[in-house]
């Protein structure tokens, strides 16, 4: 028969057996795979030709530039680096190649890049043209909508045929062509004609035929 003077007994050989089977509480450099890098926030803004940008360098300022236009083939130029890419990446990614590229000249210089007015990458673009009252490009934003798109260009004018607009939207080497009554959705309230916009999507607005 099992007493408690066994149990205690076992009690006593077992702990330290166990012990030694229990996982090692903390860290374990050797065998603990090292953390990948964050990846980029979805939705991040990216830098494209067109826009303002102001690159400003810490105890340095001379060598920073106020109101710098991206040239339409994405590159920039400042005071030492005559010739940079900055179309299709993001501010802090644009600062840190910016200040790579400084080392040269400057003891560890500190770069800042921010946009001051932005139209965006080509393929993340927006384009409105027809019947609206301002047509133009202009920068894609998350989960923007076609009642987004219409505000910014000022609703359609008097002899646009809004019910019989239509998005044009590719899918890599398709083309997509969406219907859109925009008549049903300015002036009628019809939530259903208000269809979210993907990047790179070109709204047509046709005149209407007396």
């Amino acid at each position: 028969m099992i007493t408690a003077r066994h149990i205690s007994w076992l009690g006593l050989v077992l702990a330290p057996l166990m012990a030694g089977c229990t996982p090692p509480i903390g860290p374990q450099s050797d065998s603990v795979a090292p953390v990948a890098a964050a990846a980029p926030a979805p939705g991040q803004y990216q830098i494209g030709p067109g826009d303002h940008l102001t690159v400003f360098v810490y105890e340095a300022q001379q060598l920073g530039v106020n109101d710098l236009p991206v040239r339409p083939d994405g590159r920039l130029s400042l005071p030492l680096i005559p010739d940079i890419m900055a179309a299709g990446k993001t501010p802090s990614e644009l600062s840190r190649e910016i200040a790579d590229r400084m080392k040269e000249f400057v003891k560890d210089p500190n770069v800042s890049v921010m946009v001051r007015s932005f139209v965006g990458p080509l393929d993340r673009q927006i384009r409105v043209i027809g019947e609206a009252t301002e047509p133009l490009a202009l920068p894609y934003s998350d989960h923007m909508t076609v009642l987004d798109v219409m505000i910014v260009t000022k609703g359609l004018t008097k002899f646009a045929a809004g019910n019989n607009a239509i998005i044009v939207r590719r899918n890599g080497n398709d083309r997509q062509t969406i219907k859109v009554r925009l008549d049903d959705l300015i002036k009628n309230g019809d939530i259903d004609q208000n269809i979210e916009m993907q990047p790179g999507d070109t709204l047509i607005i046709p005149q209407t035929w007396f």
